[in-house]
């Protein structure tokens, strides 16, 4: 894992409650009795005071000094106020929460209750993001959104007034209705908010989705039919990194986009490969080794990385389940990541560092993928930097499995934005 002496942990806390779920949405979310929200607190809380010694049980190293924090889900906005400060108070009894730390929380438009605004401020958040996904009324709801473009817009004036302005928005390419000129009005919209960061995704359809399952097997409950093709999509795309680039928002991910210093720092936690903790439902984690923790300082070998994922079933979770995998990357697994995660930033992999690393035999072969993807279009080379083009960004997950064995476990983050 590419760190340093003294790197900083990331804190990813998944809360996984919705109002109503989503028709592309394939998480371990969904709508949940009220009453079960106290009982997920209570289990986070329990994790979190574990964590060290279950890191310090499995050799991994659990840095104490935390600088970012991000609560996704689901919907962590739908936490009553005081949940909202038992959970971050029980954060600060565990971890040294750094002056400055990005603390970000997901919100649903619509469902920002004032007392709870209150409570987020209270505990220090300091960025929210917004699952907008479009700002056409009809293609949000026909999706499974709540809110209308009017709640997004009071929603943001409120927020603000509360003392947050590093604000995202998520908008979403290729909904169901969507058009071109609807996709246009959205991003127009985006912009004229002064949201300082955007994300942008293209809709992947999954098939354990509701909208996924009806694509399958045919219907129209959920206007599978009205799915736009996927030449439209990566049109819609295209026409949202050029529309935002213009208007200040530079591309730095393939999905996603901010004015200068407004990058989301827990993001870029995932690319870069520093440690970071998840806590509650369907959540990642990747921490250092300590056996190899010498060793990974001095350059001459890369630390061992333990790989940790928690159970998706809310049940199992509450009743005291955590940890459902736990794997050691291999230095070879570490080189495939290195390359799948570096490339989704638009400043690329540095072959340079990659050689220091792992050692110049190591990445030989992936050289070799190199070339043979510029001659393609694929990447660029300068140097030693490389970097998608704008159309290996529309076929990133070819262009990434390039880089990964056959056999290679599944690289899999949290979902955040």
């Amino acid at each position: 894992m590419a760190q340093a002496a003294g790197d900083r942990l990331g804190l990813y806390i998944s809360i996984p409650f919705c109002r109503s779920k989503c028709t592309y949405c394939n998480f371990a979310s969904g709508v949940y009795p009220a009453g079960d929200h106290e009982r997920y607190v209570d289990r986070l809380i329990e994790d979190l005071t574990a964590a060290g010694s279950w890191a310090a049980a499995r050799g991994a190293e659990l840095p104490r000094r935390v600088d970012t924090i991000y609560l996704g889900g689901g919907t962590p906005s739908l936490l009553a106020p005081e949940l909202i400060a038992r959970l971050f108070a029980a954060v600060r009894g565990e971890f040294d929460l750094e002056a400055g730390a990005e603390i970000t929380v997901e919100c649903a438009p619509g469902q920002v209750a004032d007392a709870g605004l209150e409570a987020m401020a209270w505990a220090g958040v300091n960025r929210v993001s917004l699952g907008v996904q479009s700002f056409i009324d009809r293609e949000a709801h026909t999706s499974g959104r709540l809110h209308s473009r009017a709640l997004v817009f009071d929603d943001l004036r409120r927020i603000r007034s509360a003392g947050i302005t590093n604000l995202n928005i998520d908008l979403i390419a290729g909904l169901a209705g969507q058009t071109a000129a609807t996709w246009e009005d959205s991003v127009r919209v985006l912009i004229d908010t002064g949201v300082p960061h955007a994300s942008i995704y293209m809709l992947e359809i999954d098939e354990d989705s509701r909208l996924g399952r009806e694509m399958l097997a045919g219907g129209a409950r959920y206007h599978a039919g009205l799915v736009p093709s996927d030449d439209a999509i990566a049109r819609m795309y295209e026409t949202a990194i050029e529309r935002l680039e213009s208007a200040g928002l530079k591309q730095y991910e393939i999905s996603n986009f901010a004015r200068g210093g407004f990058e989301s720092r827990h993001n870029l936690r995932y690319w870069l490969r520093r440690p970071y903790l998840g806590i509650g439902l369907d959540a990642a984690s990747a921490l250092r080794g300590l056996d190899k923790n010498a060793s990974a300082i001095r350059g001459q070998e890369p630390a061992d990385v333990l790989r940790a994922k928690t159970t998706d079933h809310l049940k199992d979770y509450l009743n005291g389940v955590s940890v459902s995998e736990a794997t050691w990357l291999s230095p070879a697994r570490q080189h495939e990541e290195a390359w799948f995660l570096g490339l989704r930033l638009n400043a690329g992999v540095d072959v340079r560092r990659l050689e220091r690393e792992f050692g110049r035999e190591a990445i030989a072969g992936s050289l070799k993928t190199v070339e043979r993807l510029e001659r393609d279009g694929l990447l660029s080379v300068d140097g030693d930097m490389v970097w998608l083009t704008p159309q290996g960004r529309l076929l990133s997950n070819d262009v990434f499995a390039e880089f990964l064995a056959i056999d290679a476990i599944e690289v899999e983050g949290n979902a955040v934005s």
